[in-house]
């Protein structure tokens, strides 16, 4: 058991290497993340050169639950977590998110 005051250290830390994320003003409530958004979206995208699928649309499902991605760290990602990766790479321009008739997509480039 770590005094209060070691845990804020340690959170403020995590925070600062982009592994936190405070989900309240109070600092009572947080998110941690084993990586960062942009670490999820590089690994995304390295999946997709590698396997020549750039100007491909996927729908979000696909990426985190289809048969192509069941050997990859991102299979089973949390939506929440998909989509900040994604946004990422959308900054990047190497993705754009669309909306499809039965949900979220993601084409790219």
């Amino acid at each position: 058991k770590l005094p209060l005051e070691s845990i804020q250290v340690v959170l403020e830390e995590l925070r600062k290497n982009g592994n936190l994320e405070w989900l309240d003003k109070n600092k009572t409530s947080f998110l941690i993340m084993w990586r960062r958004p942009e670490e999820w979206g590089k690994l995304i995208y390295q999946w997709v050169s590698k396997n020549g699928l750039t100007n491909s649309v996927f729908t979000l499902y696909e990426l985190t639950s289809g048969d192509d991605t069941e050997k990859e760290e991102f299979h089973g990602l949390d939506e929440t977590m998909l989509l900040r990766a994604l946004q990422a790479l959308q900054q990047e321009h190497k993705a754009e998110i669309i909306t499809l008739d039965d949900g979220r997509g993601v084409k790219f480039f």
